[in-house]
């Protein structure tokens, strides 16, 4: 199970978490479970069926800023396109 924790200052405003469940709606396989008393919303997969930048880009189409708390899970590809050096 992969799990995930997003925080994004606004969700509670207005109707941000009704669209941002427009926004993760067509992604089988996705739960989550918003608390908007804290902005914060929980993710849970069976497997990889979000990357981080598509998460990012559904809380950037409703105009909220995501940050992701703890540490983001191997599985999920980051959309980045750099290699780190080591």
């Amino acid at each position: 199970m992969i799990e995930l924790e997003v925080y994004a200052v606004g969700l509670r405003e207005g109707d941000n978490i009704m669209r941002l469940d427009h926004e993760l709606e067509t992604l089988p396989g996705l739960r989550y479970q918003a608390d908007p008393n804290h902005d914060i919303v929980y993710f849970e997969m069976d497997e990889p069926v979000i990357s981080v930048k598509q998460l990012t880009d559904a809380f950037r189409r409703i105009d909220l800023e995501p940050r992701f708390v703890g540490e983001i899970p191997s599985e999920l590809d980051t959309g980045s396109r750099t290699q780190r050096i080591e």
